[in-house]
C-alpha cells in the first residue's frame, strides 16, 4: 500500500491554531530536516481549565505563545509524549510561568535494549534528563476538568513514548510515533523497530478519526495512513535483504544504494534506520552479523 505524506503544511508559528473541538496547536520556530516547520505543542481544554502537551524547544517567543494560548486558565498538568528535546525542554520555564502544575510522562529518558560494551547512543545529545512528577501507565485514563485522557504506550521512536486520545471522538495526540509529513526516526538504541511496529499494530486495532502530530499537519485518514507506514517499513526491509543478496555488506553501503536522491544531510538518521531494520532481520534468523549488530559490523545472507 502506497504510503501518501503531505508535505505542504502552513505552520503558522506563534499563533494558536484551533486543530479539533477544545485543542489549540501552537509551533514553535524551531524548523529543520528532523523537526520539519518546527514542534507542535498542543494546549486543550475548557474555557476554566486546561492541559499542555509537549511545550517544546527552548525558545522564549514559543513560551509567550504557549502563554497566550492558556491564556490565563488553570493547568492541571503538562503532558509529554516522549523526551527529546524539541518537545521538552521549554518544561522548566513553562512550568515555573503556569505555578507548578505536575508534569507527566511515561518515565525519564532510556535506551530501548541495554546497551553492548562500548556503544553509545547517537542520539544523547537529543535527549532530555527530565524527570517527571508521575508516572503515566499504558492504558491510564486522566479525567480532568480539562479533558479526559487517555495514555496509550507507544514504543519505537523511543522507549517512553506515550500518544494521547482525547476525549471519547477518534483524536490522538500522535506525537513522533505517526506524522503526515515523513515517516519516524527509528534509531537505535534510542528506538526499537520491533517496538514500532507492534505500536503501529496497536492503533491499528483502534478505530480513531484524527491525529495530531508532534510535527507537520494532521493525519486525516489514520487507519489508511497506519497500513501505508506498515507497507513501507516492510518494503524498505525487503530492499535491505536484496541489496545484502546482491552483495552489499555494510550499513553505509545499503544507505548509499537506497537513499541516493535522499537529502545527504538525513543519511546519518537513514543508517540509524537500516540498523534497526538489521537489529530485526538477525534477531529473526534472516541475516548474520559478523558480531554485534552496530553500524559498524559486516553482515550477510543467512
Amino acid at each position: 500500500m502506497a504510503l501518501d505524506l503531505v508535505t505542504r503544511f502552513e505552520a503558522r508559528h506563534g499563533e494558536a491554531v484551533p486543530v479539533a473541538p477544545g485543542i489549540l496547536r501552537v509551533t514553535a520556530r524551531n524548523a529543520g530536516a528532523f523537526t520539519f516547520t518546527g514542534t507542535n505543542s498542543y494546549v486543550l481544554g475548557t474555557a476554566d481549565a486546561v492541559v499542555v502537551v509537549d511545550p517544546g524547544p527552548d525558545e522564549g517567543a514559543h513560551l509567550e505563545a504557549l502563554l497566550a494560548a492558556i491564556g490565563g486558565r488553570s493547568v492541571e498538568a503538562v503532558l509529554l509524549t516522549h523526551t527529546h528535546r524539541d518537545h521538552t525542554a521549554l518544561a522548566p520555564k513553562l512550568l515555573a510561568a503556569i505555578g507548578s502544575p505536575p508534569l507527566l510522562a511515561e518515565g525519564p529518558h532510556r535506551p530501548s535494549r541495554p546497551l553492548e560494551p562500548g556503544e553509545e547512543n547517537a542520539l544523547d545529545a537529543a535527549a532530555d534528563p527530565i524527570r517527571p512528577d508521575r508516572l503515566i501507565a499504558d492504558g491510564e485514563v486522566l479525567d480532568l476538568s480539562a479533558a479526559r485522557i487517555t495514555a496509550i504506550a507507544t514504543p519505537g521512536h523511543t522507549a517512553n513514548h506515550l500518544a494521547f486520545a482525547i476525549g471519547e471522538d477518534g483524536t490522538v495526540l500522535s506525537g513522533d510515533h505517526v506524522m503526515a509529513w515523513s515517516t519516524t526516526i527509528v534509531a537505535p538504541p534510542d528506538g526499537r523497530m520491533s517496538d514500532y511496529m507492534a505500536s503501529l499494530d496497536k492503533l491499528l486495532a483502534r478505530d480513531d478519526r484524527l491525529y495530531l502530530p508532534g510535527h507537520g499537519g494532521p493525519v486525516e485518514r489514520p487507519q489508511a495512513f497506519l497500513r501505508g507506514l506498515k507497507s513501507h517499513r516492510r518494503m524498505r526491509e525487503t530492499a535491505i535483504l536484496e541489496r545484502i543478496r546482491l552483495g552489499d555488506r555494510t550499513i553505509p553501503a545499503i544507505v548509499a544504494a537506497l537513499y541516493r536522491d535522499v537529502d545527504p544531510r538525513l543519511h546519518p538518521a537513514a543508517a540509524l534506520s537500516v540498523l534497526a531494520h538489521m537489529e530485526d532481520l538477525v534477531a529473526g534468523g534472516r541475516i548474520a552479523a559478523d558480531g554485534p549488530v552496530r553500524l559498524s559490523a559486516t553482515y550477510a545472507p543467512v
